[in-house]
């Protein structure tokens, strides 16, 4: 199976695309199809926290609800990370 899956990535690859995913899968210690799947998992992670539309049921959206509607807890640690200089500054 695992053979199949690396074969069609490298068909569906060019060159050069067939090129980076060796150099930087060997860079990783990797295989081409660990990096791969890490690489496509990123860009899961990445497009579910883009995702600006939630489709919730009526329990789940007053849940919601009752979370946005919690009163502002006290964070003193973060208040104090906040107003320290930042590594930019």
């Amino acid at each position: 199976m695992f053979l199949v899956h690396t074969i069609s990535i490298w068909q569906n690859a060019g060159l050069s695309e067939s090129k980076e995913m060796f150099m930087a899968s060997a860079s990783s210690h990797e295989t081409v199809m660990g990096f791969v799947l890490k690489a496509d998992n990123g860009a899961v992670e990445d497009t579910l926290a883009d995702r600006r539309i939630f489709r919730l049921d009526d329990k789940q959206w007053r849940a919601f609800q009752d979370i946005l509607d919690r009163p502002v807890a006290d964070k003193p640690r973060l208040a104090r990370l906040l107003a320290e200089k930042s590594v930019l500054e």
